[in-house]
Order: C-alpha cells, then sequence, then structure tokens
C-alpha cells in the first residue's frame, strides 16, 4: 500500500463502549456483543492501525438529565417513543453517563487518533459522530480534513442507529464510505436490515471483512 493511500483514507469505530455490550452487561446492550465480538474488534482495529490508517472513535458520553433517558420522562418507560423538538424519540435506558464505567470505551485508547465525544446536550440525542440531532456538530469533519482523508472505514454499534447515521452524515460531507459488516451489530434485525438497505443505496461499500484493506 502507498503511504499516500493509507494517508487519504481513515477509520471510524463506533460506540464501542460497555454500556452496549452484552461483554460488559450494559445497560443498553446490543445483540452480538459478546467477549469474541470485542476481541474480533480490536484485532480489526490493530491490523488497520498497523497498516497506517488514522483511526478514530466515537463515544457516548451524556450528562444524566440527558433528554433521550426514560427516567427524565415521568410515568415513561425504556422504549418508549415521545415528541421532542417536533421529532420522534425513542427513550432509552441511561446509559454511557459522563465519567461511569459503562461510558468506557472497551479497546485500547491508544489505538486511536482522537476521541469525539458526543451526545453531551442534554436537549439533544447524538447517534451520529458528526453532529447532533439539534445540528450542532462536532469536531469530526474539521478532524479528518486535518488528516487529509477522503474515505472512511466504519464500524461499531449499533448498525441501525448511530452507525448508520455516522456512515450517512459522513456521505453528506462528502466522504466515500465503506462499511464493515462483520464488525457492526445491530438493535433489530428488521432495521439493521433497512439500515444495511439504505446506506448501500447511497453509496456505501459494504464489506465483509477489513482484512480487505
Amino acid at each position: 500500500m502507498a503511504a499516500r493511500e493509507a494517508e487519504t483514507i481513515g477509520v471510524i469505530v463506533v460506540d464501542v463502549q460497555g454500556d452496549f455490550t452484552k461483554f460488559k452487561n450494559g445497560s443498553l446492550a446490543v445483540e452480538g456483543t459478546d467477549e469474541a465480538y470485542i476481541k474480533a474488534v480490536e484485532e480489526s482495529t490493530k491490523k488497520l492501525k498497523a497498516a497506517g490508517f488514522p483511526i478514530f472513535a466515537t463515544q457516548d458520553w451524556h450528562p444524566k438529565n440527558h433528554a433521550s433517558f426514560f427516567t427524565n420522562h415521568p410515568g415513561k418507560k425504556a422504549f418508549d417513543v415521545i415528541k421532542l423538538h417536533g421529532k420522534d424519540q425513542v427513550l432509552w435506558p441511561p446509559h454511557c453517563v459522563q465519567n461511569s464505567p459503562g461510558a468506557e470505551i472497551l479497546l485500547d485508547e491508544k489505538l486511536f487518533d482522537a476521541i469525539v465525544k458526543k451526545g453531551m446536550d442534554p436537549s439533544y440525542d447524538s447517534y451520529s459522530g458528526f453532529q447532533d440531532d439539534g445540528g450542532k456538530r462536532t469536531e469530526m469533519d474539521s478532524l479528518l480534513k486535518r488528516y487529509g482523508i477522503k474515505k472512511l472505514v466504519v464500524y461499531g454499534i449499533a448498525t441501525d442507529y448511530c452507525v448508520r447515521a455516522t456512515v450517512l452524515d459522513a456521505l453528506a460531507s462528502g466522504y466515500r464510505v465503506v462499511l464493515i459488516k462483520n464488525l457492526c451489530r445491530g438493535v433489530a434485525p428488521d432495521t439493521t436490515q433497512k439500515a444495511l438497505e439504505e446506506m448501500k443505496s447511497k453509496g456505501v461499500l459494504i464489506k465483509g471483512d477489513s482484512a480487505l484493506f
């Protein structure tokens, strides 16, 4: 691989955090996120790092009073849907609370050139690594541009929520995107399949294995 090529491709590892995994008995654990999954993600990420790709992580980092937590809406329960700022909002169990064990990234943080925190505004959910639901941008786009990145390899949790939103915003920001399907896990089979079809229809290249890179 030419050095120039390595410099133009970046990797985004989405929300591989304790609260989203069965491995850590997380409050919002996604199916298939056991120890074997975490090891597979870490091994692939190490290989990509060794190949010279800049690697970035996204990290859900919510305050305790976050609007997406059902506990902050009296009379509501987990997975109820309400209207928030005129949009449908799923109410989640409290998760990835700032400085809590469940918010910790489960991979060696030395693998990452930067970690982009999201979901810090209590008023807006933030599935995407690029912006929250209120349109407030993270530093992700400026970071990628600083590294000269044109193409992204994306994987993580969850296919149908944070991975999907990050991928779609990457496309909207002008990046070409490759999704590593085998390193993603989704919340539900139907929404996961719908998300994969949507991403593919918008030009995302969906690959099974990161060994292709």
